[in-house]
């Protein structure tokens, strides 16, 4: 393996752990406001209260990892998808802010307003990410300085918006199964109740968004044409989404969790093998105008250096989340000691 090879891997890791932590933490939001009455809220905000901060880590060491490690790609997709990284960025900060404010005051008029800015914010943050991801399996135009030449509408395409509703779809079903493992009691069986419609909608979306990908983008078919081994990657991802229900009806609600991890964990895993070596692939001349790995590295001795800084902060990234996890683990419980 190839250091720039070796460098987009890092990033995949990156993201696979941000979608797969900060995943549940925007489903629980984007099911927020569906809870029966304020108790419930308070209930699922308190299940991803330690840890969701924490979670956003993650996409910092993708954005910093792609910063350092690939510059020009890194400028590219921040100037194309400018508009775009500004809602994402938006819901993000709204989100935390809800979360903060919303016990600040006891009055319900207070509450409802924040609750409603942690739904919206989450939504937004999953849909604007999975717009993102859309446009990068389309592809954008780019010029010879592999510039990009289009409007933020040009942005809002079908296929784009079809993988961000998917995206959603995937984070509420995660969302929702992670809060079985932490609630009890009336708010556990309310959750139960969503998690059925949740892996419904989101295999419609996936299924929809596998034909639109197959037809349409055939290009992301050709690595698993070239290794056939790769097929193996999309149809364990498949069957972990299946035994996600299998283990919900015989009430594994971590089983069904770690399931529903790996699922998302082997459709990032689609998404990159996909991909590569693109990390920004131009609809205008692909072969010359496209960044890839190798044309959008910084330089060898660069990327060496870069892996000591990663060898010494991933490690405690990943120490810092165990602990939390570990401290925070078992059943929300509201009492008078309750954060």
């Amino acid at each position: 393996m190839d250091l720039e090879t070796l460098w987009y891997a890092i990033i995949g890791i990156s993201m696979v752990m941000y979608t797969v932590l900060d995943g549940f933490d925007l489903g629980v939001g984007a099911l927020h406001l569906f809870a029966k009455n304020d108790v419930q809220r308070r209930i699922f905000l308190n299940a991803i209260g330690p840890v969701w901060d924490g979670n956003e880590v993650w996409i910092i060491i993708v954005m910093g990892g792609l910063l350092a490690g690939f510059p020009n790609a890194y400028a590219t997709i921040f100037s194309g998808f400018y508009t775009l990284l500004m809602f994402l960025l938006a819901g993000l900060i709204f989100r935390a802010v809800a979360i903060e404010f919303r016990s600040k005051q006891e009055s319900l008029v207070w509450r409802k307003i924040w609750d409603f800015v942690f739904f919206l914010s989450s939504v937004v943050t999953g849909v604007v990410a999975g717009v993102v991801i859309g446009n990068l399996i389309i592809g954008i135009p780019l010029d010879a300085s592999q510039d990009y030449h289009g409007g933020f509408w040009q942005l809002l395409n079908p296929y784009s918006l079809l993988v961000g509703v998917t995206g959603m779809a995937l984070f509420a079903m995660h969302g929702a199964i992670y809060l079985t493992m932490k609630t009890e009691g009336q708010a556990h069986e309310v959750v139960r109740h969503w998690i059925n419609r949740a892996i419904g909608f989101f295999l419609v979306c996936y299924l929809a968004t596998t034909i639109a990908t197959i037809m349409y983008m055939p290009r992301m078919m050709h690595q698993m044409q070239k290794y056939p081994i790769f097929m193996l990657v999309p149809l364990l991802a498949l069957l972990s989404i299946f035994a996600i229900p299998w283990q919900v009806r015989k009430r594994n609600d971590g089983w069904a969790f770690i399931f529903s991890c790996v699922s998302i964990a082997l459709l990032v895993s689609v998404f990159g093998l996909g991909m590569y070596p693109y990390l920004v692939y131009s609809t205008v001349e692909p072969a010359a105008h496209s960044l890839t790995i190798y044309n959008a590295a910084s330089t060898h001795a660069s990327l060496v250096n870069l892996l000591v800084v990663v060898a010494i902060g991933v490690p405690l990234v990943l120490a810092y989340g165990f602990w939390i996890y570990r401290i925070f683990r078992g059943k929300v419980r509201l009492d008078p000691s309750s954060y």
